[in-house]
């Protein structure tokens, strides 16, 4: 399957990545992801893209779709890939739109993950992130806790709340989400693609998209 999932920060477009890619093989490519995987490889777009993170900048469209090409054209998306968190703005959405269609690629759809800010709240805040860059592993104290407070059960080191997960911050990412990237719900409706999924379970989501594309 060829999707793009849309969603608030927290809303789950991750966890049901990871769900889907083991449905049929698909992968599944982040915006960070890739420029990471372009840095480490020491690409000439890499190259680039790796000026304006250390600077603080951020990495110009342009840099991007060029990165995204080549990610897309690697084997292993043959089988399909899912879009996490990418686009961000209507221009990457055109842009992308523009990509595919030079690529030969046929979106399946837009899936947009609509989930209440209060729980998107809830669970943000009461995410705990291991501090270890190498594990990073990834927590919840109400819903899935360390087995030590605090001590990470894959490595050992001390696990953090990240400082753009308190509430203050997430209101703020909310916020910019709001302006810049909830537009694409109605850029890919109008492209006849997209599919909202009002569900705080991201296995009732997966059953949903397995259901419209015919897995």
């Amino acid at each position: 399957m060829k999707l793009i999932l849309l969603g608030a920060p927290g809303a789950g477009k991750g966890t049901v990545a990871k769900l889907l890619t083991a449905v049929d093989g698909s992968v599944q490519i982040s915006t960070g992801d890739i420029l990471r995987g372009a840095v480490q490889a020491g690409t000439e777009l890499g190259k680039k893209a790796e000026a304006f993170m250390k600077a603080g900048d951020l990495v110009p469209d342009e840099l991007i779709m060029g990165i995204m090409g080549d990610r897309l054209q690697e084997p292993d998306c043959e089988k399909g890939f899912l879009l996490d968190g990418f686009p961000r703005t209507i221009p990457q959405a055109e842009a992308l739109k523009e990509l595919l269609t030079k690529l030969g690629i046929k979106l399946d759809m837009a899936v947009s993950l609509d989930v209440p800010r209060e729980v998107i709240l809830d669970r943000l805040t009461t995410r705990r992130t291991c501090s270890n860059s190498d594990c990073q592993a990834i927590y919840n104290v109400k819903s899935n806790p360390t087995k030590v407070e605090g001590i990470c059960d894959k490595c050992g080191s001390p696990v953090i709340q990240r400082d753009d997960e308190t509430e203050e911050a997430i209101s703020k990412r909310l916020e910019t989400y709001n302006e810049k990237t909830a537009p694409l719900v109605s850029f890919y409706e109008k492209e006849g693609l997209l599919m909202s999924v009002n569900a705080t379970s991201s296995d009732v989501v997966v059953a949903a998209i397995k259901e419209k594309v015919g897995l």
